[in-house]
């Protein structure tokens, strides 16, 4: 990397007039910061929210040219209709929204709640969009993809006692894998997308307070506070990594301590989130799960 990238923020995204932007979870947080620097920029950014009243609001607050849409991707029923209701090109696809640590419970389809939102419910949304998508997909993983183990045996936790937070690190590891066997699937396809990854360190957001856990929520709060970097900053990475020239399968993280806060750089991936053998067999598992499948 450039000097230059080693202080890169949001002021130096290029512009993106003319060009579709989808952020998922774009009424608050991250991907709210996102979908506003994106429309500053010039883009047509689509915020894809599950409850639009919230989405309007939020895209109330923004200048430039959006639109809201509903998505709820913890029900594969309404990712379904928000991919047949798309027409156009998308530019860049931000896979952002995601739940954290949240109590045991099922999605509309019977997946766990964190790995059927963050993982299964992005996958399915990716490849029913991807003959519309021209440039690149952003997937956001997170620093507890190091805790993650994938158990492809039980993705779901219909066998094993529940761990809320092992739970949330099995779901941002997928998060990863599927970024890699993306790039691999759509490199064999001769396709000129790009899979990128990326995590914002530790950033304050309303994610690490609606655990349904008021220690947990408390801890969020505290740690919001005293440790996390500004929303703003934990957006540097996916906006570098969806507008920068890097090549595809790149992961970006903040480039300070741990990973924890600081400018966009190339991230460290463990080497579970570099298993070729589990990406290729959880992506099979999730076609399998979602009846989705690669759409080129």
């Amino acid at each position: 990397m450039t000097s230059d990238a080693m202080t890169w923020t949001s002021d130096d995204l290029p512009d993106f007039t003319g060009r579709t932007v989808i952020v998922t979870g774009a009424n608050s947080g991250l991907g709210l910061v996102a979908a506003r620097e994106f429309a500053r920029v010039g883009a047509h950014v689509v915020l894809a929210v599950r409850d639009t009243t919230k989405g309007e609001k939020a895209a109330a607050s923004l200048s430039g040219h959006t639109d809201v849409r509903r998505l709820d991707l913890a029900d594969l029923s309404s990712i379904r209709d928000f991919a047949r209701d798309w027409s156009g090109d998308i530019a860049v696809l931000a896979n952002n929204a995601g739940v954290m640590n949240v109590p045991e419970s099922r999605t509309a389809d019977g997946f766990e709640m964190q790995v059927g939102t963050n993982h299964l419910g992005h996958f399915a949304l990716t490849n029913l969009l991807l003959p519309h998508v021209t440039d690149r997909v952003v997937t956001m993983s997170s620093m507890m993809h190091r805790s993650g183990r994938i158990d492809l045996a039980d993705l779901n936790w219909e066998r094993r006692g529940y761990n809320r937070a092992t739970a949330y690190g099995q779901s941002k590891l997928a998060n990863l894998l599927f970024s890699l066997e993306l790039q691999r699937k759509l490199t064999a396809a001769g396709s000129t997308v790009r899979s990128m990854a990326a995590h914002p360190g530790y950033a304050a957001t309303n994610l690490q307070t609606r655990t349904g856990n008021p220690v947990f929520d408390w801890g969020g709060r505290i740690g919001n506070k005293v440790i996390a970097q500004s929303a703003e900053a934990g957006t540097w990475p996916m906006l570098f990594a969806a507008s920068q020239d890097l090549p595809g399968g790149s992961y970006v993280g903040p480039d300070g301590l741990n990973e924890m806060r600081g400018h966009p750089a190339l991230a460290g991936r463990t080497a579970r989130a570099s298993d070729l053998d589990v990406a290729t067999k959880l992506w099979d598992l999730s076609a399998e799960l979602t009846g989705v499948s690669f759409a080129l």
